[in-house]
């Protein structure tokens, strides 16, 4: 369960990340804070990523077909 949060309070940094290179686009500035921001999100998506490939290795996350 605390793996799950774990994902889900990733991916919610994520969107925050995401929101935070979107509002710096609409304003237009020159700085790096969009580089930055971007930057974040897809370090933290690849760390989604193997997290998720671990979870599956270890039996935390199990796969289930739709039925």
């Amino acid at each position: 369960m605390i793996f799950k949060i774990v994902i889900l309070s990733l991916l919610l940094i994520v969107l925050i990340s995401l929101g935070s290179a979107l509002v710096a686009m609409a304003k237009g500035d020159k700085s790096d804070k969009m580089l930055k921001s971007l930057t974040w999100r897809i370090g933290l998506s690849v760390c989604i990523f193997i997290l998720l490939l671990i979870g599956q290795a270890t039996g935390l996350i199990m796969p289930h077909g739709l039925s």
